[in-house]
């Protein structure tokens, strides 16, 4: 079987490196002469919306799919006339936009913070009016760890927000006084079957995903069957086939969702050493329609990225139990160049673990 990618980042690469042990093949469309999975696999070397190289990309594939959500809609339903493509094209209409997928999460009953739809100053001045400060003002589409988004505290910080993000689509959050920051990974067959992967919780700095602790600490199974009845409500809504991850915050004991990546997700890192089954093999699975393999944590597991530099290898693989993912990515500020994921079944010494890595960093 030959498996098509859109895009060729280190999550394309984690793919291919789950799918290889299936004897799976892989080739990635992708619009940089430089990328992660340059030395795994073929590459058509393109932009997303061209459709004759969309044709030559697909040309023998049995299955497609894709490894960012930036991807253009038009071109996913391009690829879909002609062969099997998952998740659905239809749930990029939904993920790509902000606002979009808050009134589908308010169609489908389950809570988010509130929000409101903002096109103008004047709009801006009415969300603030009505939900209060502070908040956080976002471009609807395109944004990612941290960017395209901006905390509003003060009047003043009303203003310099406009000024930066005012020429695009935005909208308006209600700031949400949360505990913790957590996330569920979850997969959908063809057939129907799902795997749900336990609740997670995320530790983020300057909009970017530091740490993933799996499963997330104290998690209760009524806090992991409220993530996993809102998966299946968008599992159901789409027919979906392949991996969901929905970033949420727990407040109050409940959880409001804050946006769904509709594919693998780098909160589900640690699922690598940590789980029965990857994220990533999962997703294969599922959009071959193979059984899913078992999901559940092995033991407390923790995954730290890697931003912007990377420590020696030698001292990174020196801490029992460390494992070095480097994605072949040349250093840059703020860029996601590799992870480290610890698998331990005694807490304290995880976290005491966690810190030698973070003391490298």
């Amino acid at each position: 079987m030959q498996i098509g990618v859109l895009g060729g980042g280190q999550l394309g690469r984690m793919m291919a490196l789950a799918g290889y042990p299936l004897g799976l093949k892989f080739r990635f469309l992708e619009s940089v002469q430089d990328a992660p999975v340059d030395d795994l696999a073929d590459r058509v070397t393109a932009r997303y919306d061209d459709e004759a190289a969309l044709t030559r990309f697909a040309g023998g594939l049995d299955i497609i799919t894709y490894e960012f959500e930036n991807v253009p809609a038009s071109s996913a339903k391009f690829l879909a006339r002609s062969h099997a493509f998952f998740p659905p094209p239809d749930v990029l209409d939904v993920a790509q936009d902000r606002l979009t997928q808050k009134n589908f999460f308010k169609k489908l009953g389950i809570p988010t913070a509130p929000f409101a739809q903002v096109d103008s100053r004047a709009d801006l001045d009415a969300a603030v009016q009505q939900h209060g400060l502070p908040g956080i003002l976002k471009t609807r589409r395109s944004g990612y760890d941290g960017k395209g988004q901006m905390l509003l505290k003060s009047a003043d910080d009303v203003e310099r927000a406009w000024k930066t993000l005012g020429n695009s689509p935005l909208i308006f959050e209600g700031f949400v006084p949360f505990e913790r920051e957590v996330s569920i990974v979850a997969a959908r067959s063809r057939t129907g079957e799902t795997a749900f992967y336990p609740l997670v919780e995320n530790h983020h700095r300057e909009g970017i995903l530091r740490l993933t602790l799996a499963p997330a600490p104290n998690l209760t199974k009524e806090l992991q069957a409220e993530a996993e009845r809102c998966a299946r409500r968008i599992f159901d809504d789409f027919n979906y086939v392949g991996v969901l991850t929905i970033e949420m915050f727990q407040h109050g004991g409940r959880l409001l969702v804050n946006e769904m990546a509709t594919r693998v997700h780098n909160s589900g890192h640690w699922s690598i050493e940590g789980s029965e089954t990857s994220q990533f093999e999962n997703h294969l699975r599922a959009g071959l329609g193979l059984p899913l393999g078992l999901s559940h944590a092995l033991h407390p597991s923790a995954m730290i990225n890697l931003i912007g530099t990377t420590p020696p290898s030698e001292k990174i693989l020196a801490i029992p139990g460390a494992h070095l993912h480097l994605y072949g990515k040349s250093a840059a500020p703020g860029r996601k160049l590799g992870h480290v994921t610890i698998v331990e079944p005694d807490t304290a010494r995880l976290m005491e673990k966690v810190r030698q890595v973070q003391a490298l960093l």
